[in-house]
C-alpha cells in the first residue's frame, strides 16, 4: 500500500528484458530485496538494492499496460516506498495497481498552479469525480474538473518541484490509478445482496447531491 506522496525522483540507469534499475538515494534507505517500491505509481518488487540504486522485476504485461515500457536510461521516475505500519498517511490509499494510461492534453498556467488535463478511457473516467482522488504517475492528486473524456488536476509548485510532473508535456503518457473507494462504492451500490443502495450512500455522505 502507498500514499501517492512521492518520496524522491529517481533516474533510470538500465532497462532490460524483465528488469529495471533506478538510481536513488532516499528510497534505498531501509529497503531490502523483496520490498515493494512504486515506480511511476506501479508497485514492483525490489530484487537487488545497494546504497545508490535498486533493481526491480517487471513483467512484459506491466510494460505494455503502463508507461514503464517507454522508459529509457536517463529518464526520471517518481519513487515511493510502501507505507510502514504506524507511519503518517498524507495522500490517499494507492495500491500501485495501474488501471490504465492517459494522455496529457493541455497544461494551463495560473498564478500559483498549473492545471493539467488528462484524457482517459471511459473505463477510467467512470470512477472520476470532482474533488475525488486520482494517482497520476504515482502522485496523489485531487480532481478539479472532468467531463466524459478527460479530467483536470491542479499542480502546485511543491508538487511540480518534487515529482516528474514538472517535466510533463502535452502528449505525454501517464499512469492512472483511480481511487479504490470508488470501485467499492460501485460494487456495493449495484450488488443487491449487500443491502447498500444509492439512497443509503447518499444519506451517509458517500455521494454528492
Amino acid at each position: 500500500m502507498f500514499t501517492g506522496i512521492v518520496e524522491e525522483v529517481g533516474v533510470v540507469r538500465f532497462v532490460g528484458p524483465g528488469f529495471l534499475t533506478v538510481s536513488a538515494g532516499e528510497v534505498v534507505k531501509g529497503t531490502v530485496a523483496g520490498d515493494s517500491v512504486a515506480v511511476n505509481g506501479v508497485c514492483l518488487t525490489a530484487t537487488t538494492v545497494d546504497a545508490k540504486s535498486f533493481s526491480v522485476s517487471v513483467m512484459a504485461e506491466t510494460m505494455r499496460r503502463t508507461n514503464l515500457g517507454m522508459l529509457v536510461p536517463g529518464k526520471k521516475v517518481n519513487l515511493e516506498r510502501a507505507v510502514a505500519a504506524g507511519g503518517r498517511f498524507g495522500g490517499h490509499f494507492v495500491q500501485g495497481h495501474i488501471d490504465g494510461t492517459g494522455r496529457i492534453t493541455s497544461l494551463g498556467r495560473e498564478p500559483d498552479a498549473v492545471i493539467m488535463r488528462v484524457a482517459a478511457a471511459s473505463g477510467i473516467m467512470r470512477y472520476i469525480v470532482e474533488k475525488g482522488f486520482v494517482a497520476v504517475d504515482g502522485v496523489s492528486l485531487t480532481v478539479t474538473d472532468y467531463d466524459e473524456r478527460a479530467f483536470a488536476v491542479s499542480l502546485v509548485e511543491f508538487t511540480r518541484r518534487h515529482t516528474t510532473l514538472d517535466d510533463a508535456g502535452i502528449g505525454d503518457t501517464v499512469n492512472i490509478e483511480v481511487d479504490i473507494m470508488a470501485k467499492y462504492v460501485e460494487k456495493f451500490s449495484t450488488d443487491r445482496k449487500s443491502g447498500i443502495s444509492r439512497e443509503f450512500l447518499g444519506e451517509h455522505g458517500f455521494l454528492s447531491a
